[in-house]
């Protein structure tokens, strides 16, 4: 009977140390090892981004050349005025250097007296326009080709006399 009892208790000895074997052993799977350093955050010796510079106007380049300026000259009128008058187009753009005697626009009032939803406004330069549109759509501008009329726009347009 004791040698019986010894077997139970040996049996039940080797059952925990397997149970104790394996708990330890997942244990160790999922949890990280002490003498492993953790991987640390360190920022990268890449340099910072810099913005882009901002566009410039190129007096001897096309309209391709001188669209991007276009537009920011454009749309930094339009983040303080939405919806500006014709009047306030030629005077931003001649103060960004474009040449108001090479600039055509059409009206910003309809014949009822009533806001235009839309004002065109160009620039001749070089041989080629600019041509931007702004209005309750909103902003746009493309580059083209100068008209066989020797102009940018198509139709009517209003007298620059200010």
């Amino acid at each position: 009977m004791a040698s019986n009892r010894i077997r139970r208790s040996r049996a039940g000895f080797l059952a925990v140390v397997a149970a104790v074997a394996l708990v330890s052993g997942l244990a160790a799977c999922s949890a990280p090892a002490a003498d492993k350093p953790k991987p640390s955050a360190s920022r990268s010796a890449s340099p910072t981004p810099t913005a882009a510079p901002d566009p410039v106007l190129d007096p001897a380049g096309d309209s391709e050349a001188n669209l991007a300026y276009f537009d920011f000259v454009n749309g930094r009128l339009l983040a303080t005025v939405p919806t500006p008058n014709g009047q306030q187009l030629v005077e931003n753009l001649v103060a960004a250097g474009f040449v108001k005697a090479d600039m055509e626009l059409t009206p910003d009032t309809t014949v009822g007296s009533e806001a235009a939803e839309a004002i065109q406004f160009s620039v001749r330069i070089n041989g080629s326009c600019l041509v931007g549109q702004t209005g309750a759509a909103g902003y746009n501008a493309i580059a083209e080709p100068l008209l066989g009329t020797g102009k940018c726009l198509v139709g009517a347009t209003r007298a620059i006399d200010f």
